[in-house]
């Protein structure tokens, strides 16, 4: 990551501590009833959002104290028509100063698709952080994802537990917007956040998280997307992630696209990025056909998509 990256970051940092339990209410709150209607439609007596606990890792209190690390975090299912499972699990990062339900159209299309999406909600970077959101926090996110899929995995083998037997535990992808996005890479290529179960990655307008850290290899398949007039994270860092890692891969430019619009907002570029991320994870995590992306892709024409498959 270039060194204008971080001195933004640094700017932008706002001290600023919680405690685990009002961190857990002041997100629980923030969300609208629509939006929990949303999250368990088809889905009757599965939960909505689990409230995780780290034990193993803490944050700091505004007194100094440190307590267990809350990561709460949302759930999307497959319809009703798509079986009880088990299916492919995404896990996705928000960006700074957001939270997931920023991107419930994505997410909604994901796992409309299929997926089981599990949405955390970074306890120091979100936008309901008492005190404003912490982005110097993000260096301990990829264990916040790392953190989900073992406690998704865990419910999933305990027969007591509504999630049993609903994710496949060799089909699992991370995803992640802006800061979201540089904590799913890192999550999935950087040697001190690499999770060996990510089998494939999806990026929208990231960056590296480390400075001169070291890649794993061999790589898990890779679709980045970037918006081109992008002035947050520049397309520069998409283009450095591509070449960074091996094949297969794929970069998504988006035409005239900024940095959060094409990920939330209805039209165009979001129906691209909803279809050719789709036919990435279908190829990669249930077989879909690999023409199936170039095929989503030329459908915008005015987007361009570069492979290496």
């Amino acid at each position: 990551m270039s060194q204008l990256h971080h001195d933004r970051r640094r700017q932008r940092v706002v001290s600023v501590w919680v405690t685990a339990v009002l961190a857990v209410c002041v997100v629980t709150s923030a969300v609208s009833t629509s939006s929990r209607a949303a999250v368990t439609s088809g889905r009757a007596g599965l939960p909505a959002v689990l409230h995780l606990v780290d034990r193993s890792r803490t944050i700091r209190l505004p007194d100094g104290k440190r307590v267990p690390r809350p990561v709460t975090t949302w759930l999307w299912y497959p319809p009703a028509s798509d079986g009880n499972g088990p299916w492919p699990l995404v896990v996705f990062g928000h960006g700074f100063a957001t939270t997931p339900f920023r991107y419930v159209r994505l997410l909604r299309a994901w796992a409309g698709a299929g997926y089981l999406v599990a949405a955390p909600v970074f306890p120091l970077g979100n936008a309901n952080a008492p005190g404003g959101p912490n982005e110097s926090d993000i260096v301990n996110q990829p264990r916040d994802m790392s953190f989900v899929v073992t406690r998704l995995l865990a419910a999933n083998g305990s027969q007591t537990s509504p999630l049993y037997g609903i994710v496949d535990p060799g089909r699992i992808a991370v995803a992640g917007q802006s800061d979201g996005a540089e904590t799913a890479f890192a999550t999935t290529y950087e040697r001190p956040w690499h999770d060996r179960r990510v089998r494939a990655a999806v990026i929208l307008s990231g960056a590296e998280l480390g400075r001169r850290v070291r890649l794993v290899s061999p790589t898990a398949p890779l679709l980045a997307v970037q918006g081109t007039a992008d002035r947050i994270n520049p397309p520069v860092y998409s283009l450095d992630l591509f070449h960074a890692v091996a094949r297969p891969k794929f970069l998504l430019l988006l035409r005239h696209a900024g940095h959060l619009g094409p990920y939330t907002v209805p039209g165009p570029r979001l129906a691209a990025v909803e279809r050719v991320s789709i036919a990435f994870l279908d190829h990669y995590l249930r077989n879909g056909r690999l023409k199936a992306i170039t095929r989503a892709a030329d459908r915008f024409p005015t987007d361009i998509l570069t492979s290496d498959p």
